[in-house]
């Protein structure tokens, strides 16, 4: 798994069984950091012409692969398949366009072993968003929780309604705010106490909490393009401290957030680089009457990447990975590309 946020390579070793449900175990597990290099060739990754945008995606793809590779040679276990989301480049679904590299060609080539890559593409193809991807695992896997919220780079949750399950994003989180802090010299906010020590200001919230997207009805997701056209801008126009402007992010992102949990006494599930973040987190609680739940850092951690083995899986079985209630396809689909040598 890799999102927006450029933490680095999500890898986990999942094992799957089924006895009336659906029930994984993590064997292993561990991120490994982008280089700088790395992290710059992601992030302007948009910026390439298309002859050097294939050339990123073979090489993204002999990196993953070559990673997968030496961590697998590191235990004990016997792989079956991979599954990779690779990196997303474009996110434009109401064009039908949407780009994930790191070819799964190479990385079953580097590895010897069957891959799964590509799972968004035939969802946008049926007209859907492409995204959320995950509801179905918090459906099958995390059913005793009545909200999952995943606070990567942008927030996103999933729920069921009326027998349906529901997700779409909900705002920009650890991609603008690591954005922000990375001015002050740090990868990240660490446990939000740069925007702890700064001041709402209420001009800058309001015109954030007033952005159209948070008035449309899902399904809907967020990509970088929104953000650099639509979100940063309104920063930009703002001459406050840097931590005035990360702690009305903060404001804004639990105001958005609490405005998706509807029901006062849910049971919250929260994952992602953000469940991390102290502030953020006591903010949340602060604004909400639900039980929010923080569980393991393994699974905080690499929960995002369990539901791609999982979405895996269910492609190798031939069974539905992605819901039309959440995407807003004409019909559920089994999505992803198979690499087999």
């Amino acid at each position: 798994m890799s999102g927006t946020s450029l933490d680095g390579l999500d890898l986990a070793i999942c094992q799957f069984s089924f006895n009336k449900k659906w029930n994984f175990k993590i064997l292993d597990a561990k991120t490994i950091p982008y280089s700088d290099n790395w992290k710059q060739k992601l992030s302007t990754a948009d910026k390439l012409s298309g002859i050097d945008l294939i050339n990123l995606h073979k090489e993204y793809g002999n990196l993953i692969g070559t990673t997968a590779k030496d961590f697998i040679k590191s235990i004990a276990y016997k792989v079956d398949f991979i599954a990779s989301h690779g990196h997303t480049v474009f996110h434009q679904p109401d064009k039908g366009l949407n780009l994930q590299i790191g070819d799964g060609n190479v990385i079953s080539a580097v590895t010897g072993i069957t891959t799964i890559s590509d799972f968004r593409s035939m969802d946008i193809a049926l007209g859907g968003q492409g995204a959320p991807l995950v509801p179905i695992g918090d459906r099958l896997l995390f059913s005793e929780y009545d909200y999952c919220l995943n606070l990567g780079g942008f927030a996103n949750i999933s729920f069921e309604s009326e027998n349906k399950r529901i997700a779409y994003d909900i705002c920009p989180v650890n991609i603008i705010v690591n954005e922000l802090a990375s001015k002050t010299g740090v990868a990240f906010d660490k446990d939000g106490e740069i925007g702890k020590s700064g001041y709402v200001h209420y001009e800058l919230l309001d015109k954030l909490n007033n952005i159209e997207f948070y008035h449309k009805r899902y399904p809907k997701s967020l990509g970088k393009e929104w953000l650099t056209s639509i979100f940063s801008p309104f920063l930009e126009d703002f001459n406050i401290p840097l931590n005035d402007k990360i702690r009305t992010l903060y404001e804004h992102i639990s105001h958005q957030i609490t405005n998706s949990i509807t029901s006062g006494n849910a049971k919250v599930l929260i994952t992602g680089g953000g469940a991390h973040n102290v502030f953020l987190i006591d903010l949340l609680k602060q604004k909400t009457k639900a039980n929010i739940v923080i569980p393991t850092k393994e699974i905080i951690d690499f929960k995002e990447a369990i539901v791609f083995a999982f979405l895996g899986l269910r492609r190798l079985r031939g069974e539905i990975n992605c819901l039309a209630s959440v995407t807003g396809a004409k019909i559920d689909s089994c999505g992803g590309s198979m690499h087999q040598l």
